[in-house]
């Protein structure tokens, strides 16, 4: 019986931290996007400000990448910041899981 809910609570933890983290390094993402299409700042404010937002909740070595850069957005300029990042297995077995997400914003200008 063990043998059969263990892994199965393992994989339910293992789903529950993958959305947890997702979660969280996709809300940090969207926020360092909307600081960096502030007027008078540039897409490297917002993956510092993406970075700082990471830090505070998840461990720095599962964050493989941060990038923000300036693009087009439905023919608005924009910010983009993505973040690569990774979670290992649970115990000693099992498939790590990578992923990428993105933030959004509309650049603020002057006019």
């Amino acid at each position: 019986m063990a043998m059969l809910v263990v892994p199965l609570f393992l994989g339910i933890l293992q789903v529950g931290l993958f959305l947890y983290i997702r979660n969280t390094v996709t809300a940090a993402a969207s926020e360092g996007a909307a600081y960096a299409a502030v007027l008078n700042r540039a897409p490297a404010d917002g993956e510092t400000r993406t970075r700082e937002l990471i830090r505070g909740v998840v461990r720095d070595q599962l964050i493989d990448s941060v990038t923000a850069v300036e693009t087009d957005l439905d023919g608005q300029p924009g910010v983009e910041v993505s973040v690569r990042a990774h979670l290992p297995p649970l115990g000693l077995w099992g498939p790590g899981i990578s992923f990428t997400v993105a933030g959004h914003a509309v650049k603020e200008t002057g006019e």
